[in-house]
């Protein structure tokens, strides 16, 4: 049904406009309005300007008309904040409208609002010397409450929103810089063990070497801590006890080669600063008679009494 009547309703539009084109309408309720035009008319409103203006002191009007003030560096440096913030927000958040930096409302009303803050200070600045020109002394009382536009409480609820906002993006923070610490000392838990497993590999590698008789020596296992030295029940050592087995080891070859240690060689074939001549016949010794190297004041039995003693020890 609506549709139906919709569809009487433009065709009767059209029919209105068809007559009133053709001229079929009676003068009545249907007006033709003429579209007004705009003149530009410089010289009136110069004229007007006039009749209102009032020729009136500067003191009695105080009005500025003066560029604004150079950007604090602070300024500068909060605005570069405020926008790499709003580019990492329109970046991460595909759901807003991407803007460029300089069609961007929220940094233009943040350019607006530091544009009227320096305004104001230079308006400041430049009023305040035209009044000590002016021998004209200014105070500002310590119970100065300017009228503000909004409400106390309105800012106090501004104030905590921005107290809540802040807070919560530290917290953030704090939590991305605990989840960034996890990953690097995961990551660091990760190459020192694939390390360790390197150097491993490596030493048995060397091994493999060395028992092949490719590697000729073991000069690879130098570079290798020493472990400390350990008693047999298992417990470190002191200082007096490593030293102790060192000196053992030393002394005993810790385990080396000990197959022809015995053995002569070229230096100790030549070396005869141990020989001994030996001693005479007659003269004593190993050499001489042994009845006088053992008795030398008593004179060996004879043959019967030899038999005598040998039957009495039986």
């Amino acid at each position: 049904m609506s549709s139906e009547s919709d569809s009487e309703y433009n065709t009767s539009d059209e029919e209105l406009r068809e007559a009133l084109a053709k001229g079929l309408l009676k003068p009545g309720l249907n007006v033709v309005v003429e579209q007004k035009k705009f003149k530009n008319n410089v010289r009136g409103l110069n004229e007007k300007l006039k009749e209102i203006r009032s020729e009136l002191p500067w003191i009695e009007k105080l009005m500025l008309i003066n560029p604004p003030a150079p950007l604090a560096p602070e300024l500068a440096l909060q605005m570069k904040h405020q926008e790499d913030r709003r580019a990492k927000q329109l970046k991460g958040n595909k759901k807003l409208p991407q803007y460029n930096p300089m069609d961007d409302p929220v940094l233009n009303d943040f350019k607006r609002e530091t544009m009227f803050h320096r305004q104001a200070q230079s308006a400041v600045v430049e009023g305040l010397a035209r009044l000590k020109a002016m021998k004209i002394l200014t105070k500002r009382p310590d119970d100065y409450f300017a009228e503000m536009a909004k409400t106390d409480s309105h800012m106090q609820k501004i104030k905590q929103h921005l107290v809540k906002k802040k807070a919560e993006a530290q917290r953030s923070e704090k939590v991305r810089q605990l989840r960034q610490q996890r990953k690097i000392s995961k990551q660091m838990q990760v190459e020192a063990t694939l390390k360790k497993h390197a150097e491993k590999r490596k030493l048995l590698e060397e091994v493999k070497k060395y028992r092949k008789g490719v590697r000729p020596d073991l000069d690879f296992l130098d570079d290798k801590k020493k472990p400390v030295p350990k008693a047999k029940d298992g417990k470190y050592l002191n200082k007096k006890g490593v030293e102790r087995r060192q000196r053992k080891d030393a002394k005993f070859g810790f385990g080396g080669k000990k197959r022809g240690m015995k053995k002569n060689t070229r230096t100790s074939s030549a070396d005869v600063s141990e020989y001994k001549r030996p001693k005479l016949p007659g003269k004593g010794g190993k050499m001489g008679n042994s009845s006088r190297q053992g008795n030398k004041g008593k004179s060996r039995p004879g043959k019967s009494r030899r038999v005598l003693m040998k039957a009495k020890r039986k």
